[in-house]
């Protein structure tokens, strides 16, 4: 079915990292074969509308953990963008982000909700039904960009990456080359 998919071997699982020297937080790896299960489950929203598959890319894995790590250790996983401004961190790519929150039990214990890229992703592209093609526009009062940017068609490469917070949230990123989501632009 997907054979003009080429999986590249994932030798590596992503991290989060150290947040501070005095608190040791337990990384949270992403599997292989979740990261497989990603780049397929962007394809198949991509393939569903005729447009060319991306590959995953590990220049966009690092600028993904890049900002996850910083709004980690800088912002408890505020979920923000990336600047359009110059500097360190200063947007280059397409950005879709997910923050999820802990559990938290009666008894006062406190855990990370157990999310896979794959969830996030289907998170992202149930936006279709807020997307109105015709009018390029979402509904009032929804989102429709993260779709947007996964479908957007001259788009070719994606790479995720997670991070853990102290307070056990998460923040997930994936970035896209080139980026999409120009006003007044269509998708595809």
């Amino acid at each position: 079915m997907y054979k003009f998919l080429v999986f590249y071997p994932v030798f590596f699982l992503i991290t989060a990292c150290s947040l501070s020297s005095t608190t040791h937080q337990k990384p949270i790896f992403v599997e292989p074969t979740d990261l497989q299960n990603a780049l397929l489950g962007h394809n198949i929203v991509r393939e569903n509308l005729g447009l060319n598959p991306f590959h995953w890319s590990d220049k966009m894995v690092r600028y993904a953990q890049e900002w996850a790590n910083h709004q980690a250790t800088t912002k408890n996983c505020k979920m923000q963008h990336r600047p359009h401004h110059e500097g360190k961190f200063k947007q280059v790519y397409g950005e879709n982000l997910f923050w999820a929150s802990p559990k938290r039990w009666s008894d006062g214990k406190v855990e990370r909700q157990r999310i896979t890229l794959l969830e996030v992703i289907k998170a992202w592209t149930d936006e279709v039904v807020d997307y109105d093609y015709q009018h390029n526009s979402c509904t009032a009062g929804e989102q429709c960009g993260h779709y947007t940017q996964i479908v957007w068609r001259e788009t070719r490469a994606v790479g995720c990456a997670i991070a853990l917070c102290p307070d056990q949230s998460q923040l997930w990123v994936c970035n896209y080359d080139p980026p999409g989501n120009y006003i007044g632009e269509r998708p595809y």
